[in-house]
């Protein structure tokens, strides 16, 4: 038996009398808490249910929005033996006819046995018949009275656990394979690195569960360790982002996390809220990472938090990856988010040296690198570099996962001595991580290396662009023309001499913050920026709106 199943059965034992911690699913309006050995007795009947469509090695993709289901079948597969696949759910700008296509594509990228169906995906299995893959009614499933599984079925630790979908362009896909072994050596270095107590933590999350922060961080974790959890939707946080305080004060929430733009929104909302109307003050870990850290957005809501007792100690920054099953890295806890300012023109010319006068460039420090993992910097030539030496970061340890599946096949995500590529640029100090950027981002001009985050940022300072909504793309990449062009949204899109203004005002700042203008300036109406599923910037696909341009 895995460790990893021996843990969701031993949580499962633990938390099935008075007193038992659990999951809280429905808020805001209709609110259900179960206990954790109530899922896993409904996780035992649901594979029972399931019969021979779960098997040893099956696998086994999930589509549904409840919280509630979505953590009974992925626990029912994980006790039938089966890996779990969470497929990317569309979002308001989908072309659902695309999303469709792209489903079937992921399906067969990992010969899925099953596709367990919930509200409001039901209309999907037509599609799926069209194409025979099997499918099963989640709901339905879960409301018979079938005869429980026994007993969880024995699988290796080198058993696919989960199929983790990247972030990127689901017309290309690719799944990242996390091993049983893989998910509990993460599970382990995440509760010592973050202090978890099943005892005392609340977690509260809105975070998507196809996603690995929200999946293995906020679900997974609590259900294998026996966290109280109260989980809702990534639409609740949309419609109503400061439902997520609300819910902090409301269950005494004492961890949670989310990517940097929803702190941002939050620290906004919370500015404009009445005295009294949240109590923070048990929050003690609020984990800010899965996107670039804005210092400035974390101190502005650390600072409009306060007044709700909000600890500024309690930001912890980390870096994860999908390929390390989630965390890589954890910043030290209770000292809030700490950052190392460097000369940005030493950072553009390989070292990130601290800065002494003059123009400066804040990055967050990420942590050390979690029990098990190791994380080094090198250059293009593969050869370690020394503290502050500004290269590519690889990572390697028991929580790196062996491969990848893709749309071709399988693929190694190892090298020979077990180093993974994160695709990430950043140096090491006292330790501690620090990501500069995505090195297939990375603008390159006059022998300078500027960062897209950088400029993005200063973009986000000019009135009139929507928050979050501006990318710096690369143009003619690697040749001796290389260039950068902004694209960004705005409500002013439409309006000529609006626009003209912007986009002057938009090139100074970017001049002011890089010392370089942008061959371009693009302003797109609300809702246009291509985005991965999960929310992030594609700047790839950006760069196709320059072209229209030209």
């Amino acid at each position: 038996m895995s460790r990893f199943v021996d843990a969701l059965v031993a949580t499962a034992l633990d938390n099935a009398g008075d007193g038992a911690r659990g999951i809280t699913t429905g808020e805001p309006d209709r609110p259900v808490r179960r206990t954790w050995g109530r899922v896993h007795a409904e996780a035992l009947r649901l594979a029972g249910a399931l019969g021979d469509d779960l098997r040893p090695g099956a696998s086994v993709a999930i589509l549904a929005a409840d919280p509630a289901l979505i953590a009974t079948a992925v626990q029912a597969t994980w006790l039938g033996g089966g890996s779990v696949t969470m497929l990317h759910q569309p979002t308001a700008r989908t072309d659902l006819g695309q999303w469709a296509e792209d489903t079937v594509r992921t399906l067969r990228m990992i010969d899925a046995h099953l596709v367990l169906l919930g509200p409001p995906f039901d209309e999907l299995a037509g599609v799926l018949d069209e194409h025979g893959i099997a499918h099963r009614d989640l709901a339905a499933l879960a409301a018979t009275d079938a005869t429980p599984l026994p007993r969880a079925v024995p699988v290796d630790e080198d058993a696919t656990a989960l199929l983790q979908l990247t972030s990127g362009s689901t017309a290309a896909p690719k799944a990242v394979r996390i091993t049983h072994g893989n998910l509990h050596a993460n599970m382990r270095a995440m509760v010592e690195s973050a202090a978890l107590d099943p005892a005392g933590d609340v977690m509260v999350s809105w975070l998507p569960l196809f996603h690995d922060m929200g999946m293995v961080g906020l679900l997974t974790v609590p259900m294998a360790t026996g966290i109280e959890v109260v989980k809702v939707t990534p639409a609740d946080f949309l419609a109503r982002p400061l439902l997520w305080p609300e819910l902090i004060s409301r269950y005494g929430g004492t961890i949670t996390a989310a990517p940097n733009f929803a702190y941002a929104v939050v620290g906004r909302r919370l500015g404009n809220a009445e005295d009294g109307a949240f109590d923070l003050s048990t929050m003690r870990f609020a984990l800010n990472g899965a996107e670039p850290i804005d210092p400035d957005a974390v101190r502005g809501f650390t600072e409009a938090g306060a007044r709700f007792g909000l600890r500024e100690s309690c930001v912890v920054a980390a870096f994860g990856m999908a390929e390390a099953t989630l965390a890589v890295s954890i910043a030290p806890r209770d000292r809030g988010l700490e950052v190392d300012v460097v000369d940005p023109d030493e950072l553009g010319r390989g070292r990130a040296e601290p800065a002494s006068t003059g123009r400066s460039r804040e990055f967050a420090l990420l942590g050390a690198p979690l029990p098990g993992l190791e994380v080094e910097v090198v250059d293009d030539a593969g050869t370690r570099l020394g503290e502050r030496g500004v290269g590519r970061l690889r990572v390697r340890g028991a929580a790196v996962t062996p491969g990848y599946l893709a749309v071709d096949g399988p693929r190694a995500a190892q090298d020979e001595a077990g180093w993974l590529d994160t695709g990430d640029e950043g140096y090491l100090v006292d330790g501690q991580v620090v990501i500069c950027g995505r090195r297939k981002d990375v603008i390159i001009m006059g022998g300078r290396n500027l960062y897209p985050v950088d400029v993005e940022r200063a973009v986000g300072e000019v009135e009139g662009v929507r928050p979050g909504n501006a990318a710096a793309v690369r143009l003619d990449a690697g040749s001796r023309r290389e260039r950068f062009a902004v694209v960004l949204e705005s409500k002013l899109a439409g309006d000529v001499d609006a626009e003209q203004r912007l986009r002057k005002e938009v090139a100074a700042r970017v001049v002011d913050a890089v010392g370089v203008r942008p061959f371009a300036v693009v302003v797109l109406a609300p809702g246009t920026l291509p985005k991965t599923p999960s929310g992030k910037l594609q700047r790839a696909a950006t760069a196709a709106h320059v072209g229209s341009v030209e």
